[in-house]
């Protein structure tokens, strides 16, 4: 399989990205990113280009399946509406360009609380992400719901930090219909992906499939 993961420089994409390599299955991981990631592998293949200008690169999205972990902080956006263009804007038309040049699935991260209708900003823009993507016709679209991602992070984020120290305790109390909200390595979330990619075939499914995938689904497939 040929996989392309957007946003291979962030805490889940990087984690991604290392599982995909190690995978016999996959021949070939393509990464679009601002600089050039290191060390280099031979299934690696790295095109450092302009989100701006996603059109102009479109002849490398021809994959057999796209791994979307995209993602920012309205912190380090700097606004609503920077935030908005790399979550919404990129996010979409990296997932557009994927499926009219024939990829098959779509593996999106998205978050916990995802809503269109919700009056929360990070969780809206999420959401209406989800619904864009449902109606670009993928065959196959696993959307992905963790709550607090466990990782370090090149960037500091301070209410992440303080969540990480409490979380382990939290999840403990997290039980039942409450799991989903648990706290979860991203480790685990790029394992979960890697062997659902993995699992698929390069050929389109009998019968079109949505998949939202939360707490106890990743950590099963991860397992």
């Amino acid at each position: 399989m040929k996989i392309m993961v957007l946003g291979a420089t962030g805490l889940t994409g990087h984690l991604v990205v290392q599982q995909l390599l190690a995978r016999e299955t996959v021949d070939q991981v393509v990464v679009p990113v601002r600089r050039e990631l290191a060390p280099e592998h031979p299934k690696l293949e790295q095109h450092v280009i302009d989100f701006d200008d996603l059109p102009a690169h479109a002849d490398i999205f021809a994959v057999d399946a796209l791994i979307c972990c995209l993602g920012t902080t309205i912190r380090k956006a700097g606004s609503q509406e920077k935030f908005r263009k790399v979550d919404y804007g990129y996010a979409l038309a990296a997932s557009k360009l994927a499926r009219e040049q024939g990829a098959k699935s779509l593996i999106l991260m998205s978050a916990i609380g995802a809503s269109s209708s919700s009056t929360i900003f990070y969780n809206r823009v999420k959401g209406e992400l989800e619904d864009a993507v449902r109606e670009l016709g993928f065959p196959y679209l696993s959307i992905y719901h963790p709550s607090l991602l466990l990782g370090d992070r090149q960037e500091h984020r301070g209410a992440e930090e303080l969540g990480q120290m409490a979380m382990p305790l939290v999840n403990r109390v997290l039980i039942g219909p409450l799991d989903k909200y648990r706290a979860i390595k991203a480790e685990t979330v790029a394992e979960a992906m890697a062997n659902e990619v993995c699992g698929l075939s390069s050929e389109e499914p009998a019968e079109w499939v949505v998949q939202v995938r939360e707490y106890p689904d990743i950590v099963a497939l991860a397992g």
